[in-house]
C-alpha cells in the first residue's frame, strides 16, 4: 500500500514533473497542496507541521532548527542566487551607497527573510555594516513564532515593502528577485556593479547563496524513511531531466539536489551569518545536519 504523504511545493519547472506526475514517486501516495503566494505555507509548517515534505527558506529552516522545531533538512536547493541587486532605491532619491546606510531605515519583508539574511551578510562582510548599525523596518512577523526580532527591528502599518520607499519611511528596502519584478519595478540597486559584485561573492565563497530548500517533518523521516527517500530521488531525477530549461546565471546554477562541497558551504555560511544578525542563538553544526540524510545518496 502506498505510503500517502503531504508535499509543498512551488511552481517550478524542476518541480512540475512530481506534480503532473511525468516523475512516478515510487511507494508515495503524493498529494501536493498548493499556497499562492508560498510564503504562508512557510508559516504553517514552521508553526503547525501542516505538511510531510515542505519547501522553506534557508532562514527560516535555520531559525526553526535553533528553535528546536521538528524538522529535517534535505539536500535540495529549489531557489537560489546572489543578492547584490537586492538591496535597492529610489531612481530619483540621493544616491547612496551601502556604507551610507548606516543610522538609516532599510525595509524588508521581515527581519527572518531568507533575502535579507544574505543582504545583511554581504554588508558586513564587504562595507563593515553592522545589522544593528541599521534599523530594519518590516511589513510582516517572521515565520517561526518563537523568535523575538531584536530591538533595532520595527513593524511598519505598510503592506508592501516597496511602499516604504515610495512614502520615504526608508532609504533603501531589500526585495528579492520576484519582487523586483514586481512591487520593485524601477528601484536601481545601491551597488552600482551589483552582478559583479554577486559574481565576486560566489567566487570568493564557492557557492552559490541558497534562498529555498526542503525539509522533511522527523517524524516521517523516522517512520517512513524509504518514502521520504522515494521523494527525493523523483525530485532529483526531475532536477536532472530539466537542466536544459536553466540557464547558467547563478539563479539557474543554483537549483540541485545532494550534498556537495558548495550546499556545505552555503549552509555553513548562512549558518555564521544567522548567528552574526541574531536570527539564532547557537552555532550550526553543519556537519550533524548533513549526518541526519546521508542516506539519501548513499
Amino acid at each position: 500500500m502506498p505510503t500517502p504523504l503531504k508535499v509543498l511545493l512551488g511552481d517550478y519547472p524542476h518541480t512540475r514533473p512530481l506534480k503532473e506526475g511525468t516523475v512516478s514517486v515510487e511507494g508515495v501516495e503524493c498529494r501536493y497542496p498548493e499556497s499562492s503566494p508560498l510564503p504562508p505555507a512557510f508559516a504553517r509548517m514552521v508553526r503547525d507541521l501542516a505538511y510531510d515534505i515542505c519547501e522553506l527558506p534557508m532562514a527560516t529552516y535555520l531559525q526553526a532548527r535553533d528553535a528546536g522545531i521538528p524538522v529535517t533538512l534535505l539536500p535540495v536547493v529549489l531557489v537560489g542566487s546572489t543578492h547584490h541587486r537586492s538591496l535597492t532605491r529610489l531612481p530619483e532619491g540621493p544616491e547612496i551607497g551601502p556604507r551610507d546606510l548606516v543610522g538609516h531605515r532599510v525595509g524588508v519583508r521581515a527581519y527572518g527573510q531568507t533575502t535579507g539574511l544574505w543582504v545583511r551578510g554581504w554588508l558586513r562582510e564587504e562595507y563593515g555594516v553592522e545589522s544593528s548599525d541599521v534599523t530594519w523596518v518590516t511589513t510582516e512577523d517572521v515565520h517561526v513564532a518563537q523568535y523575538v526580532n531584536p530591538p533595532y527591528v520595527e513593524r511598519s502599518k505598510a503592506e508592501r515593502v516597496a511602499d516604504l520607499l515610495h512614502s520615504h519611511d526608508v532609504s533603501a528596502a531589500v526585495l528579492g528577485p520576484k519582487a523586483i519584478g514586481g512591487q520593485g519595478a524601477g528601484l536601481v540597486p545601491l551597488v552600482a556593479d551589483a552582478e559583479r559584485a554577486g559574481q565576486a561573492w560566489i567566487e570568493r565563497h564557492g557557492t552559490i547563496p541558497a534562498n529555498h530548500l526542503l525539509v522533511v517533518r522527523d517524524e516521517v523521516l523516522r517512520d517512513t524513511p524509504d518514502a521520504v527517500l522515494a521523494v527525493y530521488r523523483a525530485l532529483k531525477q526531475a532536477i536532472a531531466d530539466t537542466a536544459g530549461e536553466r540557464d547558467d546565471s547563478p539563479a539557474g546554477r543554483a537549483v540541485a539536489a545532494g550534498w556537495s562541497p558548495g550546499l556545505t558551504a552555503c549552509v555553513e555560511i548562512a549558518g555564521r551569518y544567522a548567528l552574526q544578525q541574531g536570527l539564532v542563538r547557537d552555532a550550526v553544526d553543519v556537519a550533524a545536519i548533513e549526518r541526519k540524510t546521508a542516506f539519501l545518496d548513499a
